[in-house]
């Protein structure tokens, strides 16, 4: 609320307030005579106007005192005081952009932009465990560059799978629009270019999918108009380790050198394996982040030192209870607990082959032996396609029928092959399952078994034999010829009953599409179940995840089933719709079970304790051995030493291979009985010991690095600080809950509390004012506010859509905040009004007459930066609080002014007495005004001293830096506490 001042020609300096377009708005240092550039009162930077004063009226503002007539209760001024605080978007402290984005980071993920800043060009290596929220880090730095000015534009190099992904990050938790470059994108976006216009240079912020720019027809272009701040996602594919690393890996790192060449752009390198096993990968990263980096010592003190400010690499152990006297403060008054789940429960589930699947078995692997014994007399070429199909036909065999009966009618993609090296080129990628695949793109169609050249050395009817081998699987379809179907049922049926909402793995699309038509009908008419396989683009995968939660909605017993290919095992987020994990198929790496696994076991998590149940074969001749070699082995572990450790591929492709040769190659006059009894070949126990060590070694290796690259280049007490001087000003986490419950309830809202989860509550918002609801439908959805819906309201930052997540930059938080501003302002609003400007409360909490007053301070930053210097206007809101009168204040320390919105009535106020005292008090005001002057410039002081803090090791944008507070603070609320008696 504002009086309108006479019109000047003068020209209004940046801070000061005026009147236009029906609103107030303060002055921002870009206006010139002719053009005022305004941001809206308490309004964000997206808020921002420009007003000719020549074609339409503006007016200098002062902000009016508040009615001594409109009285509030002990509330008001706390709910007032969080609901500016709420509101505020352009704050003066020295992390500009944490004030505007719409998640509220953990203090754990604060120290990576810590790290950040204090570089005048930021590299960053960001390694960080899976689930922990490498995204969010990443997302915060290029947000303070780019609310800073270091940074004009923002690049995401990352999988076309993880594109949408990332731009929907970006824009709803950073406000950060950016748009998709990838190969089905591209065409469009080039359409709308001018002539000789590069895309990059018509979009600044972009999301570009490596696979595709990577190419030198894309590359040249994006590295001449490459923004001047890149991410590169899952940065360890992109690093060449060995003579082995596949040509689209060389792509990459080719692209990745020639951007970190510009020793000018800003470079943040995100991935939660560096090493990968191989000490050369990770040298190479380290390289891209600084050049010499790359020949450190990292086994001595001086080389850890120097890594130090690019690295940070933290496991969940480190961080789950983060901001202790363990990590070195004074004591737990500070400490933060994140929610990870605390463990994940492993279940194994067995089965065995029907009489007429078993019987498919045994005669497919007659057939495949019989061809791997014939193309062996042909050439290495021959050899090695006979032996890719062998392994095809074993896998879809053991996945299901309908994966088996299309291998049976699909032609290898090996029989293109010209060579012995091209056929295992092609082959290895569709079925080894390696952890270092350049993508998972692809890689669960269901292989193909059948080559011509190759087929024709077999003796009798080759064609014949296929085919009637595929009908017979057909047969096998259903729970009575496919006993690991009928497991599937039998397990899904427990743990939905349990109440769990599980996503079930599978290696193929077949396969995924036949699991999810054979549970169709038999989990319950409340089940609702969808299959997402490679068939869909990465878009239409969320879509189909979304469509999904919405159809099972908000009953209660509803239940939730996802069967998925790994085309979903990377990178995407599920731990909001789902909490188990189905191995249906074993993969035979069990990195790949670490990435399923992880899509649901991850921050975010409601879950305490993560089920995962693992389908295996006890007849079909290999998976036993991959179970009891290579996936128990690497539970351990994890559980050992709290972080999955990648396996060697080279080793753990050589169980396999071992395994499928003797099941290939052993000798057919053996009797059916011990077909698959692995127990006793020599070749399978040398891989296996060869496996053990590398492993082993492995281990070693990345004991030592967690060791050696603990996290110091921040100390705990830097942050604890930094954390303290962010809420103080934007907002504790206790005090955004008490808001939330206190604000709802006085609206009307019907609040109750979840018994299954503390501090967790829903709200039936119908019989809110309708403002209100006007302003929470586009966030929640109409439905949400209209009737009795119960809106779920969370703990957490972690929430799904049409959730309201108990943090100050939540979209619900900040409407409700908004209407309750709005309201205290406008004496006019119908409805209940529980925040006012002014109170008078009697209470037992002051022996003498005491003032609260709210203030709100604007001040004017001079902000220097590598592309030079910003002017900002920035606003700030205290408490100050005084015993006696205006006029003789005696002003109370920080602490004991905020214990006064603690301060409960006791008794009541007369209102005639309430509405004289309260007036003699806005009439004596001016007597405070030097007070409130001075301690303005004490808040300027302080907040350049935390600006020279957190850039403090780079001196050239320390210099120049100068904060100064607005003459002339607006009260906002003025609130007595009188003493009983």
């Amino acid at each position: 609320m504002t009086t309108a001042t006479a019109a000047t020609a003068v020209p209004y300096a940046p801070g000061s307030l005026v009147h236009a377009r029906g609103r107030d708005w303060v002055v921002l240092p870009d206006s010139a005579p002719d053009m005022l550039v305004l941001r809206p009162l308490g309004g964000s930077d997206d808020d921002i106007a420009a007003v000719f004063p020549a074609f339409e009226p503006v007016r200098g503002a002062e902000f009016a005192a508040p009615i001594p007539a409109d009285l509030g209760n002990a509330q008001a001024a706390g709910l007032l005081r969080s609901a500016l605080r709420i509101g505020f978007r352009a704050g003066a402290g020295p992390f500009r952009s944490l004030a505007g984005i719409a998640v509220e980071p953990r203090a754990y993920q604060l120290v990576p932009l810590m790290m950040a800043l204090r570089q005048p060009t930021v590299r960053m290596l960001i390694c960080d465990d899976v689930g922990i929220g490498k995204t969010v880090e990443a997302g915060l730095i290029a947000s303070e560059l780019l609310a800073q000015g270091s940074a004009r534009g923002l690049a995401v190099l990352c999988s076309p799978a993880l594109a949408e992904q990332w731009q929907v990050e970006l824009r709803t938790k950073f406000g950060i629009d950016a748009e998709l470059v990838l190969a089905s994108t591209v065409s469009r976006l080039e359409r709308n270019l001018d002539l000789g216009q590069s895309l990059f240079d018509r979009h600044p912020n972009v999301i570009v999918s490596t696979d595709f720019i990577k190419s030198p027809r894309h590359r040249d272009d994006f590295v001449r108009h490459c923004p001047d701040l890149v991410i590169c996602d899952e940065a360890h594919a992109c690093v060449v380790a060995d003579d082995t690393t596949s040509a689209q890996t060389q792509l990459r790192f080719e692209l990745l050198q020639r951007i970190a060449a510009d020793a000018d752009r800003h470079l943040l390198l995100v991935t939660a394996t560096p090493h990968s096993g191989k000490p050369t990968a990770f040298h190479l990263l380290l390289g891209l982040v600084k050049p010499e980096l790359a020949n450190l010592d990292l086994t001595t003190d001086a080389g850890r030192r120097a890594l130090a400010p690019y690295f940070v690499q933290r496991k969940r152990a480190d961080v789950r209870k983060y901001l202790t006297k363990e990590d070195g403060l004074r004591d737990d008054s500070m400490v933060e607990q994140t929610a990870f789940p605390a463990d994940r429960e492993f279940k194994d589930e067995t089965y065995a082959l029907s009489p007429a699947y078993r019987s498919l078995l045994y005669d497919a692997l007659d057939y495949a032996s019989e061809r791997v014994d014939a193309a062996s007399q042909r050439g290495k070429r021959e050899t090695r396609i006979a032996w890719w199909s062998a392994i095809a036909l074993l896998r879809s065999l053991v996945s299901s029928p309908r994966a088996a009966a299309q291998t049976l009618r699909t032609r290898s993609a090996t029989a293109v092959a010209a060579t012995a090296a091209e056929a295992d080129r092609l082959g290895a990628p569709l079925l080894q399952d390696s952890g270092e695949d350049d993508a998972l793109e692809g890689l669960d169609v269901a292989p193909g078994a059948t080559a011509d050249d190759v087929d024709r050395v077999v003796s009798g009817d080759p064609a014949g034999r296929l085919a009637d081998l595929a009908a017979r699987a057909e047969q096998l379809e259903g729970s009575d010829g496919d006993r690991k179907l009928a497991l599937l049922v039998r397990q899904l049926k427990k743990l939905l009953a349990e109440g769990y909402h599980p996503i079930v793995f599978c290696r193929y699309i077949p396969t995924a599409e036949y699991v999810a038509e054979q549970l169709d009908g038999k989990l319950g008419r409340k089940t609702i179940i969808r299959a997402v396989t490679g068939t869909l683009s990465p878009q239409q995968r969320l879509q189909r995840i979304d469509e999904l939660a919405a159809a099972a909605g908000d009953d209660p017993a509803a239940r939730r089933v996802l069967v998925a290919t790994d085309c979903l095992s990377e990178g995407v987020n599920l731990q909001h719709h789902f909490d188990a994990v189905v191995h249906y198929d074993l993969a035979w790496n069990p990195t790949r079970h670490d990435q399923r696994e992880g899509r649901v076991d991850r921050f975010g998590q409601q879950r305490s304790v993560v089920r995962v149940i693992t389908l295996y074969g006890s007849d079909n001749g290999i998976d036993g051995k991959v179970l009891d070699v290579l996936i128990r082995k690497h539970r351990q572990i994890r559980k050992d030493l709290g972080i999955s450790v990648s396996v060697p591929d080279e080793a753990s492709t050589g169980v396999t291979n071992a395994i499928i040769e003797w099941l290939v190659l052993r000798d057919r006059r053996s009797e059916q009985a011990s077909l698959f009894e692995v127990t006793d070949y020599q070749p399978l126990d040398e891989q296996a010991a060869e496996l053990d060590k590398q492993w082993q070694s492995a281990i070693e290796r990345e004991k030592a690095s967690r060791s050696r690259f603990a996290q110091h280049a921040i100390h705990p007490e830097e942050v604890a600080r930094e954390v303290t001087a962010i809420r103080d000003t934007l907002g504790r986490a206790d005090e955004i809950r008490g808001f939330v419950r206190s604000a709802l309830r006085s609206l009307d809202g019907v609040l109750r509390d979840d018994p299954t989860s503390p501090g967790d509550f829903t709200a039936e918002l119908g019989g809110t004012p309708a403002g209100l609801r006007d302003a929470l439908a586009p966030v929640l959805g109409g439905d949400a506010v209209d009737g009795t819906r119960q809106v779920p309201v969370r703990d957490t930052a972690a929430v799904a859509r049409g959730e309201v997540a108990l943090v100050r930059t939540d979209p619900a938080v900040v409407a409700l905040a908004g209407y309750l501003l709005n309201a205290a302002l406008d004496a006019d609003v119908p409805g209940p009004r529980p925040a006012r400007r002014c109170g008078v409360v009697r209470t037992r909490s002051v022996s003498t007459r005491t003032t609260l007053l709210l203030v709100r301070y604007r001040f004017h930053l001079t902000l220097p930066s590598r592309t030079g210097t910003r002017e900002l206007v920035a606003e700030d809101a205290r408490l100050l609080a005084f015993r006696g009168a205006p006029g003789n204040a005696d002003w109370l320390p920080a602490d004991e002014a905020l214990r006064l919105l603690d301060a409960g009535a006791d008794a009541n106020t007369d209102p005639t007495l309430a509405e004289n005292t309260m007036r003699r008090v806005i009439d004596d005001l001016p007597a405070v005004e030097d007070r409130l002057t001075a301690y303005g410039r004490e808040l300027a002081a302080e907040l350049l001293a935390a600006h020279r803090r957190v850039r403090s090791a780079a001196g050239e944008i320390v210099r120049g830096l100068t904060v100064t507070a607005q003459d002339g603070a607006d009260v906002l609320g003025t609130y007595v506490y009188l003493p009983l008696g």
